[in-house]
């Protein structure tokens, strides 16, 4: 059932069903931003478009994007919008073609931006809605774009990965229809599922967390738990998406808040150098960083209390048996046969970690030399598995 919400001037829509609210959106002129087909073949972006027909908006596609969006593909968009002149620009798809979306709405309002690099600190972030708004159709359960300020943009001439946030990039309309994510593969369902639980657990335990992001990242723990093996193992349990898809989206608002911490951190490097998966790398990372992250007498504290809510013997553990159900590697050389490769690069590694955007927030704060010992845990796995 759909669930419209007001936010603080932003729409908020959730429900199965929900999609039928695009006939309510305010606009003339849409942009659609997607991915690759998958849109196209399971009749959703059709469906899209004939809501927008019916409210007799004129709509554009821009196609193509890619899982690890680049700045190429993003002014490439850009340059499509300043030709169409959207009011609305619509991100439909995974966290990818909403990131896009994103970082195209910036380079359309602001045209005299050239590359990734002007939108990065130093520099003041341009203001944005002089043009038009964003809303946001996730297909996935997982990256919560659709309720976030940030976005994680690909450069070409690196290959890194850099992590953007900003409030002008709070979508102005989210609308997540579980039964669009009903066609996802089980496959994508477990990773992006775990990206939403570690957006979640590292909430919880963010240096800036406050009662509203506890409410919010218990909530979406314990759906997770939950209903993420569910969807897993039948992707046709509406309820499982539904509930899922909500959970993401309160995960998302949760850190939206409060940022993250060095899962996050290190699932960034790693897409940048190794293509990794951004859920896959969390996944994976994530016990390794709770059992480092209890040096803190506080995070301890707090990964105990949501155990003992959650019923179960300790949270490291839970999560490391629900990536063994969701057929999740245990560790990075599964992935990474080549360890003498992989070890050369640890400095590059240790050094991008240590300088993302997300670290600062962690509550315990990897050196250098930390950072290195923690990259190899997660390659080698741990000693008592």
């Amino acid at each position: 059932m759909m669930r419209p919400m007001k936010l603080a001037g932003s729409e908020l829509v959730f429900g199965n069903g929900s999609l039928e609210y695009i006939k309510s959106v305010n606009c003339e002129r849409a942009a659609i931003v997607v991915g690759g087909s998958s849109m196209e073949k399971n009749g959703t972006l059709a469906k899209v478009e004939a809501l927008f027909k019916e409210a007799d908006v004129v709509t554009t596609v821009i196609s193509g994007v890619e899982p690890d969006p680049s700045i190429e593909t993003v002014l490439r968009g850009a340059k499509e919008m300043v030709e169409f002149n959207p009011d609305l620009i619509v991100g439909l798809g995974g966290g990818s073609a909403m990131d896009a979306a994103k970082a195209m709405w910036i380079f359309y309002e602001h045209p005299d931006l050239k590359d990734l690099q002007d939108i990065l600190p130093p520099n003041i972030f341009p203001k944005l809605r002089k043009k038009a708004r964003l809303c946001c159709i996730p297909s996935t359960s997982g990256t919560a774009s659709e309720v976030s300020r940030s976005i994680v943009i690909t450069e070409n001439s690196t290959g890194l990965k850099y992590g953007i946030g900003n409030m002008e990039m709070m979508p102005d309309i989210a609308i997540c229809d579980g039964e669009i994510t009903v066609s996802m593969p089980s496959k994508i369902t477990a990773e992006t599922g775990m990206d939403a639980l570690t957006h979640a657990l590292e909430a919880l335990v963010s240096n800036r967390a406050n009662y509203l992001s506890d409410i919010l990242a218990k909530a979406a723990i314990k759906d997770i738990f939950k209903f993420l093996p569910k969807a897993y193992k039948n992707g046709e349990d509406k309820e499982a998406r539904e509930l899922m898809l909500q959970a993401s989206m309160v995960a998302g608002l949760a850190f939206t808040n409060v940022s993250l911490g060095i899962v996050h951190s290190m699932a960034h490097t790693l897409g940048s150098v190794y293509h990794i998966s951004h859920g896959l790398a969390d996944a994976i990372i994530l016990p390794y960083v709770i059992s480092y992250n209890k040096q803190s007498e506080i995070a301890k504290e707090i990964y105990k209390n949501i155990s003992d809510e959650l019923g179960i013997g300790d949270i490291e553990f839970e999560v490391k048996r629900l990536n063994k159900e969701l057929n999740i590697p245990e560790k990075l050389s599964e992935l990474i046969p080549n360890r003498e490769d992989y070890i050369s690069k640890l400095d590059i590694l240790a050094d991008f970690a240590k300088k993302d955007g997300c670290t600062k927030t962690n509550p315990v704060i990897p050196e250098i030399e930390g950072f290195k010992e923690l990259f190899i845990k997660v390659y080698d796995g741990s000693k008592e598995n």
